[in-house]
């Protein structure tokens, strides 16, 4: 009896753990010589001074083939960097937020085709921004706000163009730039309280007609209509139904007080030198979910998370999506002939697709998908190799010149 018990006990404890297995890189088609190149790369880029430390994961055809950590995760300290070190991944959480929406869809509660007003009224009506040009002599005053002109918008925004970033909604204009902030979040708000505030902001251009990026107010509010569809906190969603199936158990809107330690230290560039950012306001938040932008997670929790896509929406016998949908999510939405979009890159349901990469300056198959964190973090899913890679780092990286040196050490590794 006994002897069953700790069985069911060790059964279920492996059930939680993370199900990537590792694996010779020979197994899969690596070379083991040519992996070492990876840490050769990050090394010179903290040789640099453009980083203070990394931590690279690799897995193909389901199995882990190199995971290494480099320099250190504090730089005052001198800490190494581990294994485990936690990084706000920023916008690398919108993918997360994707696939919540996504599953929402599949269960028939939401349409891609859906106006955001239908769960949102306040979003019904919205405005767009038409910037008017300033007459007379005297030229404007240096951080006065644009005058513009408020026109309809075509159509209302959709679920879509949230998701494609293709909906004018805060998307760096100068106009929703000023009018956002004078709807700014409070602290102690909450999806609940802030998101329908942003119905009052004008659209930076007709919805659908190009593609710049939305930071913030579009992610984040498809992470309120996740808690509006599913009756549950956008946190307490992605836990039950996301991180817990997945075997997720280091990420987080809001670190516990034992996982502090494990936090990299963040930094940014300048004029050569790397400064230490304080992050003390964002890690109190205690009460905000970014779907945006708002989690922290480790690399081996999160190449979970990018294993699943790269498995069709399953992972260790836990399905989040059909590979329809996940093929549905990696497919191109908002093309690279939409202006905004570089070529060679269009835009998916949450996540970037490569869909030339001679034309992109990409080292990565064609129908590669994924996307970035601002402080650097980084992975993406290459389907025709079976591959997941995701790079963390905690400096911002305008360039993003070590994500190319990154997933070109990846790929130059592979020989079968």
């Amino acid at each position: 009896m006994k002897k069953n018990l700790v069985l069911l006990l060790l059964a279920a404890l492996s059930a939680g753990a993370a199900s990537i297995q590792s694996s010779k890189p020979e197994d899969v088609g690596f070379s083991s010589e040519r992996l070492q190149r990876i840490h050769q790369a990050v090394a010179r880029h903290i040789d640099a001074h453009d980083i203070s430390g990394a931590v690279t994961l690799v897995a193909r055809k389901g199995r882990i083939v190199h995971f290494e950590n480099h320099g250190l995760m504090d730089l005052d300290s001198k800490k190494p960097m581990s294994k485990d070190a936690l990084f706000w991944i920023a916008s690398m959480s919108k993918p997360i937020t994707g696939v919540a929406i996504l599953m929402l869809l599949e269960e028939g509660k939401v349409r891609l085709t859906d106006p955001v007003s239908k769960f949102i009224p306040e979003f019904r009506g919205l405005q767009v921004a038409m910037i008017q040009e300033r007459t007379g002599p005297a030229p404007a005053a240096a951080g006065s706000a644009p005058q513009f002109q408020s026109v309809p918008a075509s159509h209302e925004i959709t679920i879509r163009d949230l998701l494609t970033h293709v909906s004018g909604l805060v998307s760096g204009g100068p106009v929703s730039t000023a009018e956002v902030a004078k709807a700014a979040r409070k602290p102690g708000e909450a999806l609940a309280d802030y998101i329908p505030r942003l119905g009052t902001v004008p659209l930076d251009f007709q919805p659908g007609t190009r593609w710049s990026y939305s930071p913030g107010a579009g992610f984040d509010t498809l992470g309120r209509i996740v808690e509006i569809l599913s009756g549950q906190t956008f946190d307490q969603f992605l836990k039950q139904r996301i991180f817990e199936p997945l075997g997720m158990k280091d990420i987080f809107f809001h670190p516990p007080e034992d996982r502090m330690p494990r936090i990299a230290a963040m930094y940014r560039r300048e004029a050569g030198t790397l400064q230490k950012v304080d992050t003390k306001d964002r890690l109190n938040n205690t009460t905000y979910f970014s779907g945006a932008g708002g989690l922290m997670t480790d690399a081996e929790d999160y190449v979970q998370f990018g294993q699943m896509l790269a498995n069709g929406g399953e992972l260790n016998g836990k399905r989040l999506l059909s590979p329809k949908t996940v093929q549905m999510m990696a497919a191109v939405h908002a093309p690279d002939t939409l202006p905004g979009r570089p070529k060679g890159r269009g835009f998916g349901l949450s996540v970037q697709v490569v869909s030339d990469p001679i034309a992109a300056g990409y080292r990565v198959s064609d129908g590669s998908f994924g996307w970035d964190g601002a402080f650097g973090t980084h992975f993406w899913v290459d389907p025709k190799e079976k591959l997941v890679g995701v790079l963390m780092i905690q400096t911002n990286n305008p360039n993003r010149e070590l994500d190319r040196d990154f997933e070109n050490a990846v790929m130059q590794a592979i020989v079968e």
